[in-house]
């Protein structure tokens, strides 16, 4: 249950942090590799700090082996999988689509593509069960997102401030 709380927390995090980056990069005064440049220093030093604090078992948290302990294989893994594609191309391709777009078509896109091949990949790979319920679930997420992203009256589908003005055009 704790696992579920923090991706909850993780999700409203993620949620009302794209709506002010979207905000922001449809200013017109920011872009895409600006924001994430932004965003990747302003956390550093926060996750030095729950480094620190997680490979010391600071806090009642539980203690996490040191980087130093870390062979070949796995830093290969971590660095190209979640520094290289998940970490900067992820960000750039995504900062790119919320410069383009609504954070409300964007944000579900992405959102549900990843927990989707997260799960193919999870079975195909890693050997992680599949049955009936979990592949239900992925396809109900794919077609909740076709749903909510596709079609709908033109008025439905043009970018509106809640006001009901349309915004500027750059």
């Amino acid at each position: 249950m704790k696992a579920t709380y923090l991706a909850i927390g993780a999700g409203l995090c993620w949620g009302i942090g794209e709506v002010c980056t979207r905000s922001a990069l449809h200013s017109g005064k920011l872009g895409p590799i600006s924001a994430i440049t932004i965003r990747s220093l302003v956390a550093i030093p926060l996750l030095l700090l729950a480094y620190l604090a997680m490979t010391r078992g600071i806090a009642g948290l539980r203690q996490e082996p040191a980087l130093g302990q870390m062979d070949a294989v796995n830093w290969t893994k971590v660095v190209l999988g979640s520094g290289l594609v998940a970490g900067a191309l992820a960000m750039v391709l995504f900062y790119a689509a919320l410069s383009l777009g609504e954070v409300s078509i964007v944000k579900p896109i992405a959102f549900a593509i990843a927990p989707s091949v997260g799960v193919l990949l999870g079975w195909l790979v890693l050997g992680e069960s599949m049955d009936a319920r979990k592949a239900t679930a992925v396809l109900l997420i794919v077609g909740g997102v076709v749903l909510l992203t596709t079609g709908g009256s033109k008025a439905a589908s043009s970018t509106m401030h809640p006001a009901g003005a349309s915004e500027p055009t750059r």
